[in-house]
């Protein structure tokens, strides 16, 4: 990605950000939390694709320079947004929602990349055969655990919310 690209997903991101913050009545605890959990993912992500490049399942087109790097951190960072979401499931579904999200997600991110790299060839390509597939499918899974878990450990419980359904 360039650096252009990654301002325009930061933009992005940023905004949606805002919206679901508003949306899902987050406080600052919770947006805290996300955009921690958006970090650490994204560290789990830097290092799935790592793995993936030394084993040949795909070869991705990152500048490592420092500031292209840090815009990339930020994109990760900054599309923790999704915790909100996944923090509000949990609290409303527990742990079945978030097990349906879940595998919603590994079947759907790989078929998303897939998509990115039809558009965008010069940010990388997959390898053949079903491995590269499944290590998306595992990645996308890998962010989004690491992701939720900070997100927990950061903004705390979901049940125990002020805002979750009583048992009554």
């Amino acid at each position: 990605m360039t650096p252009g690209q990654l301002h325009l997903f930061n933009a992005g991101y940023l905004g949606l950000f805002v919206v679901v913050a508003v949306l899902t009545r987050a406080t600052a605890r919770r947006v805290a939390g996300a955009a921690a959990g958006g970090a650490i993912g994204g560290v789990a992500a830097f290092g799935a694709i790592m793995v993936g490049e030394s084993h040949g399942w795909w070869h991705m087109a990152i500048d490592t320079r420092p500031f292209p790097l840090a815009l990339l951190l930020l994109d990760f960072t900054l599309s923790g947004f999704i915790f909100l979401g996944t923090w509000r499931l949990a609290r409303r579904f527990g742990w079945r929602g978030l097990a349906v999200t879940a595998t919603i997600v590994a079947v759907v991110g790989p078929v998303r990349d897939y998509l990115y790299m039809a558009w965008f060839p010069e940010w990388g390509a997959y390898g053949p055969g079903a491995a590269p597939v499944l290590a998306v499918s595992a990645t996308y899974l890998l962010v989004g655990v690491t992701g939720h878990a900070v997100m927990r450990l950061v903004a705390g419980r979901a049940r125990g919310s002020q805002l979750a359904r009583s048992r009554d």
